[in-house]
């Protein structure tokens, strides 16, 4: 069978401390587990190579835990792997992603050396009470410091991630830390408000809720973060990212379109050939596999129905929405006639607008999101 194009996610998941908000697949660990970590690593992206016979990769995305955590040689050696096993493409876009506290000259210009070219700050605040609750290693300095050595080593696209509606977070402060991080020109920023998730340290923390920002609060804060980076010349390209002109996280946008990925590593999915899969998520189990074939702790087969509302479920995170044309070329039949009633519906209340080729969540709805794309479960 012949393979589309791919996108590729490596997880490393060590922490130097869990964050009181994270419900990721991360945690502490020493050198010698990570070492065996990263072989184990290697050699599922190796078998990968081989199955399918390198295919083309137009992305890659390093994520975690704390990827800049782990020696620079390390992640050098991942990405000689992949180049061995897996025809990259020239442009490919290859993205880091690291912890202001962690990042050193010395792995930055491992970064560069073999093909990284971006680069993502996990930020989350410029103000240091916030950041002590949100459990955070760095300081705004740290992240300061991180960033312009990150120039100084080559590289040219920076995102920030950051973070709203976090605990002692005012409007005032939100708009602190964006009008700070801003001013360093980053080529793209992620602006996230906070969700506390079952099995983290803030689900049960008591007293919380009293120093959380309203769903007011954070609505007026989603808002204000539009208005501001819109002024300083970042569109918003999705419900919570905004970039310079040319500089989309690519990677990202081929999850909301429908691409198809390989997730490598402790608890990575994947979505691949009309199904979705995830990796055994217990570092034991990982590290015993001798072969990856059939390894998966979730295996589910999509039916087109699912497929569709994924499809759209996904698309509309993105401003400029759904391309009528591409629905119709992926599932064989017009979007009108499957979704008419939920279009005409959601139209009528203001929630989405469409012209000849495309349907999208008007800016003033984009808060509504979730609201919206819940009337495309069929």
């Amino acid at each position: 069978m012949k393979t589309r194009e791919l996108e590729l996610y490596l997880h490393i998941p060590f922490c130097k401390r869990k964050c009181s908000y994270c419900d990721f697949c991360s945690f502490q660990a020493g050198d010698d587990e990570i070492s065996s970590y990263i072989r184990k690593l290697r050699q599922e992206i190796l078998h990968w190579g081989r199955l399918l016979k390198r295919p083309s990769v137009s992305t890659v995305f390093i994520g975690g835990g704390t990827p800049s955590l782990i020696p620079g040689a390390q992640i050098e050696s991942l990405m000689n792997t992949v180049r061995d096993s897996f025809s990259c493409a020239e442009n490919m876009e290859c993205t880091i992603e690291a912890n202001p506290g962690t990042v050193t000259r010395e792995k930055l210009s491992a970064y560069q050396n073999c093909g990284i070219n971006r680069i993502s700050f996990g930020l989350q605040s410029a103000r240091e009470e916030e950041l002590k609750i949100l459990g955070r290693i760095h300081t705004f300095e740290d992240f300061v410091s991180g960033f312009y050595m990150a120039r100084d080593c080559g590289f040219q696209n920076i995102n920030v991630d950051l973070m709203n509606a976090v605990p002692l977070q005012t409007m005032e402060t939100m708009e602190q830390t964006l009008l700070r991080t801003a001013e360093l020109e980053p080529e793209h920023l992620s602006v996230y408000s906070l969700i506390i998730e079952e099995g983290t340290p803030f689900y049960d923390m008591k007293g919380l809720d009293d120093l959380l920002p309203t769903e007011d609060e954070d609505a007026a804060m989603y808002e204000r973060t539009e208005k501001i980076l819109h002024t300083l010349g970042y569109e918003r390209y999705e419900l919570s990212n905004y970039a310079r002109p040319g500089y989309e996280c690519r990677h990202n946008c081929g999850y909301w379109t429908g691409k198809p990925y390989l997730g490598f590593g402790l608890a990575a999915s994947s979505y691949f050939r009309g199904k979705r899969f995830t990796n055994p998520a217990d570092m034991e189990k990982y590290l015993s596999i001798t072969d990856f074939s059939g390894i998966f702790e979730k295996e589910t087969e999509l039916t087109k129905k699912e497929e569709m509302e994924e499809y759209m479920f996904l698309g509309l995170r993105m401003t400029k929405g759904i391309s009528k044309t591409e629905f119709s070329k992926r599932f064989g039949t017009g979007i009108l006639d499957v979704y008419r009633e939920p279009i005409q519906e959601l139209s009528g209340k203001g929630l989405l607008e469409q012209d000849a080729e495309r349907i999208w969540i008007p800016q003033q709805a984009l808060f509504l999101s979730n609201q919206v794309m819940m009337e495309f479960l069929l």
